[in-house]
């Protein structure tokens, strides 16, 4: 006995530490609430299995190298446990597979990763270093395993795993079709077995698009079709063969709205614009892990962005009928304008897929010490700079700009601040307002510099947040500012972002319905005069006289004109209280099929079988 105990002693402390500093990054760095007893002891549980089966892998090592492979077991769990609490501290998310290939992005994010790290989070590697030290000091005597007390390790892994996955289905059914809800997956099977099964999800992803054939993409043209709401007649065409200037607004939310810090407004350039333009109060970003690349796709495809990474990365080659191309087709030169690294978000290859003709990087603006902060070229010389640009393109054109200066960690010089800093205890939080406030001053500016070009007549403007800047990390100040505690109810509300459509010499309305970024292609193409009946698209006309009212997020959470529904739960949007789930039930059918046809045409690239539905085409046994 004594044997055994002295041939597993390195094992079982490195087991033990490793279960517990994960289960105290459950309590004390992920907002992770257990609401009953069951869900505690859940989450007691899950770690022990995948613990077990990992440094079980280190038992097949020689006896003398054996604790070295714990320790860099130890290690590599210490490492995934500390990316995902820094990532979690921005995005209130978890690190998908896809994501930890995206090391283009890398380089960019220094300032980011520098403002999200703590000392504290280097506790983590602490007993791996302790432990290191201990072997290196203390020569210990090592013994030979046995096959069958391997074969116990794994044994004992695999029965705790299903031990806590019965556990989980009874407390949450149907949990592994829950993809969306990585929190969830968590909670219920573990950091490390939530990995695992997102490398199976990403491998059956790639087999879809190899097993893809045409006959898949006539149902989801009929259920789009069936879906189509009749555009506004009156608004067809309304700006036909004038230019497309879209402004994507970096992390701009709707709260900041016609909202003022000691007295002085947040963005008073856009509270006035707001007022001569149509302006949407009910328009929610549809983004999840690609942020402003999500945007971009959801705007140019009028489909969803996928579930975990981003399209722009994982699915570039795909085939696509986007915006640019379709454009093109009716005359449009498209450009894009964004003073970052191409490569970032893979946009360079992107870019090609959705057939752009021409994207300005940092490479054609001047950038120095003086002009630049942050995350790059400040949006003021942005905008300026790109006039020269502008002017150069065939008419009619469409371009669009994407700024950069309102990102975290939200710097900004004393000089360029329009209004002080807020003064909750969360600077990122105080610093978000100021960003904001000179974000809304550079667009003025830009404004000012079309009209004295003569090129803002010959324009129409579309301005739309992209995402959120402010994540659920950050409830305490926020609750602070709106004067309301933060509830799952207001957080889904916080993902309102502002869209502006300014077409100049046409009155200013406030537009009601409840939208999202997936109805900016058709709503635009209707307003340029192109048809978008026979287009797959998951969007409709924004100024179709019939709204629906009705719109999805990339989690699975939608808002309808009286209801909003999140984290399985229904609310009163007028009171923002839980109500009835019946309410919200008629609506989950249309919001699962919504993105689950959408996956189904990026994971399979089943636009390249759009006019091809014979499943014997040669694209298809190519394939």
């Amino acid at each position: 006995m004594k044997k055994l105990q002295n041939k597993y002693s390195f094992f079982f402390i490195v087991a033990f530490m490793l279960w517990l500093k994960t289960y105290l990054v459950y309590e004390f760095a992920f907002n992770i609430e257990p609401e009953n007893k069951m869900e505690g002891f859940i989450l007691l549980l899950n770690p022990i299995s995948s613990v077990l089966l990992f440094l079980g892998f280190a038992l097949f090592a020689s006896p003398k190298y054996r604790n070295r492979v714990l320790l860099v077991i130890n290690f590599i769990g210490s490492f995934i446990l500390f990316a995902n609490v820094v990532y979690y501290r921005e995005f209130t998310d978890f690190i998908t597979i896809p994501l930890l290939f995206q090391t283009n992005n890398m380089g960019e994010l220094g300032n980011s990763i520098a403002e999200l790290v703590s000392g504290f989070d280097f506790l983590l590697f602490f007993d791996v270093l302790i432990l290191a030290v201990y072997l290196f000091v203390r020569k210990t005597k090592v013994y030979a395993v046995k096959k069958k007390e391997i074969a116990i390790v794994f044994a004992s892994a695999i029965a705790l795993f299903a031990i806590n996955v019965g556990l989980a289905e009874t407390e949450r059914p149907q949990l592994l079709t829950r993809t969306f809800d990585r929190e969830m997956l968590i909670k219920y099977i573990g950091t490390y077995n939530y990995h695992v099964y997102d490398a199976v999800l990403q491998s059956k992803a790639k087999a879809q698009r190899a097993f893809a054939d045409g006959s898949e993409i006539v149902d989801i043209e009929n259920y789009v079709k069936a879906n189509h709401i009749e555009p506004n007649p009156e608004m067809f065409g309304k700006a036909e063969g004038k230019n497309i200037i879209l402004v994507s607004l970096e992390s701009t939310q709707s709260f900041v709205v016609n909202e003022e810090i000691d007295g002085k407004e947040i963005t008073p350039f856009l509270n006035d614009l707001i007022d001569e333009s149509y302006y949407f109060p009910n328009f929610y970003h549809q983004t999840a892990q690609g942020k402003t690349s999500d945007s971009e796709f959801i705007l140019e495809n009028s489909l969803y962005g996928l579930p975990s990474g981003a399209v722009f990365f994982t699915h570039s080659g795909n085939e696509y009928n986007a915006s640019p191309e379709i454009y093109s087709e009716n005359g449009y030169y498209n450009a894009v304008f964004h003073a970052n690294n191409k490569s970032f978000w893979n946009r360079d290859v992107m870019y090609d897929a959705l057939k752009y003709d021409k994207f300005y990087d940092i490479n054609d603006f001047t950038v120095t010490p003086d002009n630049s902060i942050g995350w790059g070229l400040k949006d003021e010389y942005f905008f300026d700079q790109s006039i020269k640009y502008l002017e150069t393109l065939p008419e009619p054109y469409y371009a669009k700009y994407i700024t950069l200066t309102n990102h975290f960690p939200f710097s900004l010089e004393a000089e360029d601040e329009y209004i002080p800093e807020w003064t909750s205890e969360d600077g990122t939080v105080n610093r978000f307002f100021t960003t904001v406030r000179y974000q809304d001053e550079a667009v003025k500016k830009f404004f000012e510099r079309m009209k004295e070009e003569g090129l803002y007549e010959d324009s129409i403007f579309v301005m739309f947040g992209d995402h959120y800047g402010i994540s659920q990390n950050h409830n305490k100040a926020m609750g602070e500012f709106l004067g309301k505690e933060i509830t799952p109810f207001e957080t889904t509300e916080l993902q309102k972002v502002p869209l502006v459509i300014h077409i100049p010499g046409q009155e200013g309305k406030v537009m009601e319905q409840v939208s999202g970024q997936i109805d900016l292609k058709p709503t635009i193409m209707h307003l340029l005069g192109i048809d978008t009946k026979d287009m797959i698209k998951f969007g409709n006309d924004l100024f179709a006289e019939e709204q629906d009212n009705f719109t999805i997020l990339r989690d699975g959470s939608f808002i309808t004109e009286d209801h909003l529904y999140t984290n399985n739960v229904c609310y009163d949007k007028e009171t923002g209280e839980e109500t009835d789930k019946a309410d919200c039930e008629p609506y989950m059918e249309k919001a699962k099929t919504d993105l689950a046809y959408s996956d189904k045409i990026v994971y399979g690239d089943l636009l390249r079988f759009l006019g091809k539905h014979d499943d014997q085409t040669p694209e298809t046994e190519n394939n």
